[in-house]
């Protein structure tokens, strides 16, 4: 696409390993990226544009809530690659931070699909909550797994429901009591979001579930747009010299999203949502407006310096 179609920009990638994969090429190409999917965050690089929700918006929201709901000992499981353990490390973090403890985390290898140990090694350490940040087909059996092992444990996530549309694929009540705060799902029920799903049905009718990752894409293209409208120009450094000058706001789906101009990351309308034994959703509380904080309060400034890096709480920018 860079080399042969010499594009000007972009849009790539649904997991964090394919992201990491593509930004190198990005930049050796130094080409304008786009990524769409909610994420463990860190990424401080001038060549990318992200449009989904980071740990700031998602985890400082849904962890604090569940600590007081349902108690500070907590159980993770996440997939074993960079998005599952960075996220599993914001856990660590914000639970500490909380007052709270891991009283068990597992890595689990991409591909594993039988979970009876580690269902035991949950009802063996008795958690209050479960953090529950694995990925892909064949991990997705541990959600039903555990119902038929009536491990009754409530959950928490950055990516189930609103991204992989567990509550429509699964027969109630699996997902039952599942904790999930997220950007954008499709049970909004708010004007201009009944109408995007409106043209989104008519062009895409058999569509199983309009997906955070479908509306991050979406707002992204019409944030490009204004972008390159801004600047006069689908020239990369012009745009980029827009996104600096900040206040840079497209009015999507979700609600209004605003460009950071240090970290090139996107605030977020945040909900927070449960799933019922029907497997309805249940809307519990919603934060119209936070800002992608992290990276520029740990001295990520996209527009001094391209860091071409990606940090976590316990790798952070040099001083």
């Amino acid at each position: 696409l860079l080399q042969k179609d010499k594009v000007d920009v972009l849009f790539a990638g649904a997991t964090s390993a394919s992201r990491e994969a593509v930004r190198p090429i990005a930049n050796r190409f130094d080409a304008l990226y786009f990524y769409t999917n909610q994420y463990e965050g860190g990424v401080c690089d001038a060549n990318v544009i992200a449009t989904g929700a980071v740990p700031e918006q998602q985890f400082s929201t849904l962890i604090p809530y569940m600590m007081k709901r349902f108690g500070g000992r907590v159980y993770t499981i996440a997939a074993d690659y960079n998005f599952g353990q960075i996220s599993a490390e914001w856990t660590r973090v914000l639970v500490k931070k909380g007052g709270g403890e891991i009283v068990g985390e597992e890595m689990i290898p991409m591909g594993v699909s039988q979970f009876g140990q580690t269902i035991k090694n949950m009802q063996k350490a008795k958690p209050d909550w479960i953090m529950a940040l694995t990925v892909g087909a064949s991990q997705d059996s541990f959600f039903e797994q555990a119902h038929a092992a009536k491990l009754g444990i409530p959950m928490g996530s950055s990516i189930r429901i609103a991204l992989g549309f567990e509550h429509k694929r699964f027969a109630p009540p699996a997902l039952q009591d599942m904790y999930v705060t997220a950007n954008w799902f499709e049970e909004i029920d708010r004007a201009d979001a009944n109408a995007f799903k409106a043209r989104w049905r008519k062009r895409w009718p058999k569509e199983t579930y309009i997906s955070q990752m479908g509306h991050n894409a979406y707002a992204g293209i019409y944030l490009y747009k204004k972008l390159a409208e801004l600047a006069g120009t689908t020239d990369k450094d012009a745009i980029l010299k827009v996104v600096a000058g900040g206040d840079v706001c497209i009015d999507a789906p979700e609600g209004r999203m605003c460009i950071d101009p240090k970290s090139q990351h996107l605030s977020h309308t945040i909900t927070l949502l449960s799933v019922n034994p029907d497997h309805s959703i249940n809307v519990i509380k919603k934060w119209d407006k936070i800002d992608p904080y992290w990276l520029s309060s740990v001295g990520c400034d996209l527009t001094v310096k391209d860091h071409n890096d990606q940090y976590t709480p316990s790798y952070l920018p040099k001083k």
